[in-house]
């Protein structure tokens, strides 16, 4: 299986997935840290990925979106963006929305 097939089913498998430094309980930079509290401030149950642990994933998935940071965040499989994206989707509700549709 390649690494595209492997985050493909990470992200199809968990309905709120988080590609991050470090862990939810550890993050290991602001970005990572500020995307976890954004999430648990919308009540998200989500799954993680620490990138620092795996470089092909690391990699990998900055080729899976098209997107050159980490971290990111996926819902329902469609990638949703970074720290700053997420942030901005908390401020004008949007992120709730998104959050609250995994949940029902």
């Amino acid at each position: 299986m390649s690494i595209q097939d492997t985050i493909r089913e990470q992200v199809t498998e968990n309905p709120v997935m988080l590609y991050m430094k470090g862990s939810p309980d550890f993050p290991q930079c602001g970005f990572s840290g500020k995307a976890v509290q954004i999430l648990q401030a919308v009540g998200a149950d989500f799954n993680s990925v620490d990138v620092l642990r795996d470089n092909e994933i690391r990699e990998g998935i900055k080729q899976f979106s098209n997107w050159p940071t980490i971290p990111q965040l996926y819902i329902n499989g469609e990638f949703v963006g970074g720290s700053d994206i997420m942030m901005e989707l908390y401020q004008n509700g949007e992120l709730q929305k998104l959050v609250d549709a995994v949940k029902s």
